[in-house]
């Protein structure tokens, strides 16, 4: 956890409404609203506090949410901090030179890049090379369980500033849980930036008066339906069913709000991360599910729907799941667990991923999750056993699809939900 402290800009006249619409116009991407629905909370769509005199780097990330600035974006985060010259960034881009001088003087201005000194001259003026500046831009990342929160604030590197911890219990009602996580949102950002509560707009929320903040991305158990925001029947708690859970974060928090399922965050984070782009996310913790990433992008489905693995029925009248089916995967795994019967959970944790393997010709397995965290050899070795067997029985000559645990360990949902909001800023519209 981050002790470090940063500046906290007040909340503009000139150029606040102008960074507000923009922000406001751009967060209906961001948080996965429909094209020409408001996103709930203030007239004018989501409320991000300008900087005394200009817009806020918060409001500058969604306003600039231009193809061609978000490639630059991307290139710059991908040189790191030895940075990148503007003609490496036109080659790297396609674009023009003058394209890239206009992008990279705008990103300048407000606060996204900086110079990183200048390269060795091959012959004539030596070039300057660019960086990104990191700490121009946070998210917060919400992993809320059903009986778990943990909260991360991450910069545009996606580095981890600050972390939080706290029980959460989803029977307690949709007003409860809503109230917990914005308190912990809140809490988390206040050791970051001390001043946020105490400079600014008065009227303002919390969170809207730290000029960084791009949003707050929320992964909790699905299913759901992303592009609204709103839960479905959560197994074991079916009174969340068409719960607008991102509209009301909207407006207790009152800054831009993206909802997915937990696995499908993970996911987004371990893609943008360099997972790779054909692999399997499986999280076994209270539930079991899976994100699947296809192509290099998190496939959700047409619904938003994909990766609801765990209720694939593997044994016909098998024991009852919380689902209302019988012989569930994740009815039989939890139920392995709860025996203590580790090395039964990995052979039929493996069963399901031999058939999603088959299914997607997919490269790589990733396993996490509470359950896996507490066993993870276990959990590998047996889960890659299923997988290697199926192989031999099919005859493929190539050695079976790698099974490892998912890097990022128990925050790997928070930082994937934290991308949630910085993903599309770097060009990733699954986001």
């Amino acid at each position: 956890m981050s002790s470090g402290k940063q500046t906290v800009g007040t909340a503009g006249t000139a150029g606040a409404a102008d960074a507000r619409d923009a922000a406001g116009d751009a967060a209906r991407g961001a948080a996965g609203t429909p094209g020409g629905t408001r996103a709930a909370g203030t007239p004018g769509g989501m409320r991000v506090a300008g900087t005394a005199g200009g817009r806020s780097a918060g409001a500058n990330l969604l306003a600039l949410r231009s193809h061609n600035t978000a490639l630059v974006l991307d290139l710059l985060r991908r040189a790191g901090s030895e940075g990148i010259s503007r003609l490496e960034l036109a080659e790297g881009t396609g674009l023009t030179p003058q394209a890239v001088s206009k992008i990279t003087a705008r990103l300048r201005e407000r606060g996204l890049a900086a110079e990183a000194g200048r390269r060795a001259s091959t012959g004539g003026k030596p070039p300057t090379v660019l960086r990104l500046v990191p700490q121009a831009g946070h998210a917060v990342g919400v992993h809320a369980d059903r009986d778990e929160l943990r909260a991360v604030l991450v910069d545009l590197n996606g580095t981890v500033a600050a972390e939080r911890r706290a029980r959460l219990d989803f029977a307690a009602g949709a007003e409860a849980v809503v109230e917990r996580v914005a308190a912990e949102a809140e809490a988390l950002v206040a050791e970051v930036f001390p001043g946020a509560g105490a400079h600014g707009d008065a009227d303002a929320a919390p969170l809207a008066r730290v000029d960084s903040l791009v949003g707050v991305g929320v992964a909790l158990p699905g299913p759901l339906d992303h592009t609204r925001g709103v839960l479905h029947r959560v197994t074991g708690f079916p009174e969340w069913d068409g719960f607008a859970l991102r509209d009301a974060l909207v407006r207790r928090l009152g800054v831009p709000v993206a909802v997915d399922k937990d696995t499908n965050a993970a996911a987004l984070g371990l893609a943008v991360a360099g997972a790779g782009d054909s692999f399997v996310y499986l999280h076994l913790g209270t539930g079991l599910g899976a994100g699947l990433v296809i192509g290099g992008s998190v496939h959700r489905g047409a619904r938003t729907g994909a990766g609801e693995f765990g209720h694939q029925v593997i044994q016909l009248d098998g024991p009852p799941c919380g689902c209302g089916d019988r012989g569930c995967l994740e009815a039989l795994c939890l139920a392995a667990v709860a025996r203590g019967e580790t090395a039964e959970a990995a052979r039929v944790l493996g069963t399901g991923a031999a058939n999603l393997v088959a299914l997607l010709d997919i490269d790589l397995v990733l396993l996490g999750g509470r359950t896996v965290a507490a066993a993870p050899e276990e959990f590998v070795t047996g889960v890659g056993a299923v997988l290697a067997a199926r192989a031999r029985r099919e005859g493929l000559r190539q050695e079976a699809v790698p099974v490892r645990t998912a890097p990022g360990g128990g925050r790997a949902v928070a930082e994937g939900a934290a991308q949630l909001l910085l993903g599309p800023v770097f060009g990733r519209g699954d986001g």
